[in-house]
């Protein structure tokens, strides 16, 4: 008797200890699960805040029927990805999309668009009543075949008024098509001008060097390049930029930012490695994951934390301008990557930053998908759920990257409706400051605070996918080594 039941009990013990030991990833989830089991466990390997999340720590299910429980009481892998963020004041940026066709595309600079990117002011004296202003016109778009330019102005979408409540339905709603009714604006005063523009949206892909020119002051010649996105897609395009630029001899180069909020940290630093030239295999940003992966690196491979100073793209040779000093323009919609590039060239060269305070993303995510290693291969034929959790923080080779309100230039000016110039105008009033101090011709003018048009959003800030700083993709191998 006494022996049945041991042999009972050591049965017991031993089908208790095998299930006990069972990793979460031996027991598929039952189907009905399949989305929020990926939520959890991606983030349980990635998200920058594991540790301070409870219900991600590596021990919280003792195996995958305890998880299942638990998100069971999800029923939408929204409500389950929200759940497992910190606190958003200190995540402003993860988010998870229902199909990662539409996420790959805009990461891209592929979107659903007109051709307009415009900002929205106030009115003068009004709290409701919006008037929109044209930023810039992308190449290829039907908007650019229309009578529309920047500094152009709108007070109206199909004949109706645009106020705080409606802006968003009437421009950013399902409609593909609309109508414009622009307006005119004399210091601050608007008057509808009876002029219309139709525009309808294509799938685009826009090129993010918008103007690339040589202003010749003296004997400096002085480089002026617009970027407007980090899309590593274009990284050759911009290369040849920079050898055009290259070969015109420029003395200086004043990079305009103003727009871009960010992208690929692959591309920032072949950016970085076009404007200077001799720090070829330097440190230029080491990146900061959480804590499990970080020790990881720290053992196995260090050098992978590392984003370096290259002089290749992939084989083709970097067009390096090797200078000791750049001037880039900054607003309020500078972020992420744009961030990154200024933060990480500091200890190396001077940078000058004129125009806005920045956004202040020093963080960055990756794509992550239901796949066996959360990589884009073998994706689960399912669904097409994907999440772009913020995985790590970037610090330059000094260990700065503490700028989470945003970096401050050193010289102040903001762009507002009432001073919009010409891009790439030597009296453009952000080009013109960089011009004065690369010169030193002119003086630079205090701006006078102005509160006749509060601008308060543009058309980038709508987007689902903006202000990003991502990693092509995770390093290889790095699941099963954690596993």
């Amino acid at each position: 008797m006494k022996k049945t039941l041991l042999i009972t009990l050591l049965l017991f013990i031993l089908i208790f200890t095998v299930q006990s030991c069972q990793d979460n990833d031996d027991i598929a989830p039952p189907a009905s699960l399949e989305i929020q089991d990926f939520v959890w466990k991606g983030l349980n390997q990635y998200y920058l805040w594991q540790a301070d999340v409870p219900n991600l720590a590596d021990n919280r299910f003792a195996n995958q029927t305890a998880l299942n429980t638990f998100l069971a009481g999800y029923p939408d892998p929204e409500s389950l990805f929200d759940a497992l963020r910190v606190d958003e004041s200190i995540d402003r940026f993860s988010w998870i999309v229902d199909d990662y066709l539409e996420l790959e595309g805009q990461l891209q600079g592929t979107t659903k668009n007109n051709g307009v990117e415009f900002g929205f002011s106030l009115k003068p004296n009004s709290k409701t009543d919006v008037i929109g202003y044209v930023r810039y016109i992308i190449a290829n778009s039907d908007a650019s075949t229309k009578n529309i330019k920047r500094g152009d102005f709108f007070t109206g979408v199909n004949g109706t008024p645009l106020t705080k409540n409606n802006y968003q339905s009437l421009l950013f709603g399902s409609n593909e098509s609309y109508t414009l009714n622009m307006a005119d604006v004399n210091g601050n005063i608007i008057t509808n001008n009876g002029k219309t523009v139709a525009l309808t949206k294509t799938v685009l892909t826009e090129n993010p060097i918008l103007v690339n020119k040589v202003i010749t002051s003296g004997s400096r010649n002085i480089g002026y390049l617009m970027y407007n996105a980090f899309y590593a897609d274009f990284d050759s395009k911009l290369n040849e930029a920079f050898g055009t630029l290259k070969s015109q001899q420029i003395t200086d180069l004043v990079l305009d930012l103003r727009y871009n909020r960010g992208g690929s940290v692959q591309s920032a630093a072949r950016l970085a490695s076009m404007i200077t030239g001799q720090f070829t295999g330097k440190v230029f940003a080491k990146q900061q994951w959480n804590k499990k992966i970080n020790d990881y690196f720290e053992k196995e491979n260090p050098a992978t934390l590392f984003n370096y100073f290259t002089d290749k793209i992939d084989a083709a040779p970097i067009n390096s301008l090797k200078l000791n000093k750049v001037y880039i323009l900054t607003s309020d919609n500078s972020a992420s990557a744009s961030e990154l590039l200024i933060n990480g060239l500091k200890p190396h060269i001077t940078v000058v930053q004129i125009g806005d305070v920045t956004v202040g993303k020093n963080v960055g995510s990756v794509t992550v998908y239901d796949s066996p290693d959360f990589g884009d291969e073998k994706r689960n034929p399912n669904h097409r759920y994907a999440m772009q959790p913020i995985v790590l923080k970037i610090v330059n080779s000094d260990g700065f990257g503490d700028y989470f309100n945003g970096l401050q230039p050193n010289f102040l000016i903001k762009e507002t409706v009432s001073n919009l110039g010409v891009l790439g105008d030597s009296s453009e009033p952000l080009l013109r400051v960089a011009l004065s101090k690369i010169t030193g011709t002119g003086r630079v003018m205090k701006q006078v605070a102005t509160d006749d048009f509060k601008t308060f959003k543009d058309s980038k800030s709508f987007r689902r996918f903006k202000n990003e700083m991502y990693l092509e993709k995770a390093p290889e191998g790095l699941y099963k080594a954690l596993e």
